[in-house]
């Protein structure tokens, strides 16, 4: 699972809510073959590594779906989206052409 980060006088308050907020929504939402790696080579600045953790966790779609699901989306709804979607993508590539 997910290894908790110590407290560390280098690292900013915010950094550490950070790390504490995401190690409980991983441990919510991410089973262990999902699990997130993020290797740390020696010296390298926890800033840097906190950015790559985030990018990837944001790849999974986690956060996204955990707001999908917070309200009930009809089906017609969603179809409605996807076909405006559509359209208006349609509508740049012609543009571009």
């Amino acid at each position: 699972m997910v290894e908790s980060f110590a407290y560390n006088e280098t690292i900013p308050n915010f950094a550490t809510a950070f790390l504490i907020a995401i190690e409980a929504i991983t441990k919510f939402l991410i089973t262990e073959k999902d699990m997130i790696v993020v290797p740390v080579k020696e010296g390298e600045n926890i800033e840097k590594a906190l950015k790559k953790f985030k990018r990837k966790f944001e790849k999974t779609g986690v956060v996204k779906e955990l707001r999908n699901r917070q309200a009930f989306t009809k089906p017609s709804v969603v179809k409605r989206k996807q076909r405006m979607r559509a359209i208006y993508v349609l509508k740049l590539q012609q543009t571009e052409e």
